[in-house]
Parts: C-alpha cells; structure tokens; sequence
C-alpha cells in the first residue's frame, strides 16, 4: 500500500481502521483494525492532582497547530527504552495534508524555545483519533493530553480513540472495547460535528481545567 491519497485515508478512518507502517525504513503500510480497541471517555477523563497542580503552576508554554510536521518528527524519533516507530515519511507526508485540510491537528509544549512534548491526531466529525505523542521534559506529554482533552470538551467532541492502551493512558481512564462496539460508537460520533478550534489558543492553565473537569 503506496498510493495512499488523504481522501482514502479519512475514508478509512471513518471505517474504523487505520494505516503503520513496520518501521521508519520501510515503504510500505499495512491496515490495523484491532480486535479490541483502546478509547479514554472524555467524561471520566482523570486528571491526577499533581498534574492539576503541574497545570497551574505553568511551567511549559503550550500552543496549538504552532508545527505539525516538526510534533510528527518528534514522535517518530527513536525512544529512550530503545523501541522502534511505525511512523515513516510517507505516513509523515500524508498527516501533513490532512494538517492542511484541517483534518489533523497537533498540541505542542515548549520550554523556552525548545520543543520539549506534544502530541498530534486526527479530526473527523465529532471523532479525534490520537496517534501518538512524544516527551522530553516531566510531565510534557501528559500536560498535551490534558489541553487536547479540554479542547475536544470544549469542542463538542464524544470520542477519543487512542487505538491501543498503554500504561501511561489507562492512568487517565483510557479503556478498551470491542471492535463492534468501538465501530458502533464510531458511526454515531463521525455525523457529529467537533470544533477543534472552539478552545482559544491561548486559554489559561485555570480555563483548561475548568472544561477538563465540566460536565459532558
């Protein structure tokens, strides 16, 4: 699979499944359609209260869509525990145009100028398929999770799909289901209608708390 346009890709997305490829080396992608697959409620969202108070106290200065492509990079990058990347350039090109259909969007984190977490997703009617997300700095991906969770709140978004459960989700709730109930969640969500942009760019660590902890 080489000629993978965007139109096919949102398609395919709608359908519940989703393009990896084998490493950052290889050409080729494959189609994953998990048997069970990973989703965190945004209504019963945990947000630990050291990382409350890590919000609060502001250490990091977060935007929005600031760098797509570099947050992809960044994700791709080789991790400290040695672990591989299904991200190659392909896939890197292709979730760039869908940034630029305004179909995927990315939560950066900065320390000073540098790019220190972050995340990156897509955006299909009330549905954001998180795809993955990088730290280098405490707490960074976890406080990009927290603003992509207020921004999807805020947004009217009803499910965020994280494809797999790792043990750095389920910490905020992240569960998984069925196939067939996971595509049934789905075609319910992909007719809604979310608004990524809702959420001001530069909503306050208060603000964003406060639509983390709102009701749904």
């Amino acid at each position: 699979m080489t000629d993978l346009d965007t139109e096919t890709l949102l398609q395919a997305y709608a359908y519940g499944v989703f393009p990896m490829a084998e490493s950052a080396e290889s050409d080729d992608l494959f189609w994953v359609d998990p048997e069970m697959r990973g989703v965190l409620p945004l209504d019963t969202f945990h947000i630990p209260r050291r990382l409350q108070r890590t919000i609060r106290s502001a250490p990091y200065r977060v935007t929005v869509d600031h760098c797509f492509r570099d947050v992809m990079i960044a994700c791709a990058s080789p991790r400290g525990d040695g672990s591989g990347t299904w991200i190659n350039d392909t896939i890197i090109d292709l979730y760039c145009q869908l940034h630029q259909r305004n179909h995927a969007h990315s939560i950066e984190v900065w320390d000073g100028e540098d790019l220190v977490g972050g995340l990156y997703g897509v955006s299909l009617g009330a549905v954001f398929f998180g795809e993955s997300m990088f730290s280098r700095a405490r707490d960074a991906s976890k406080i990009a999770l927290a603003y992509l969770v207020a921004r999807l709140k805020c947004g009217g978004y009803t499910l965020l799909d994280t494809q797999f459960v790792t043990s750095h989700l389920s910490q905020f709730g992240a569960i998984e289901i069925e196939r067939d109930v996971y595509k049934l969640k789905l075609a319910h969500a992909i007719v809604e209608t979310g608004r990524f942009t809702q959420l001001s760019s530069d909503a306050a660590p208060a603000e964003i708390l406060q639509s983390i902890t709102q009701a749904s």
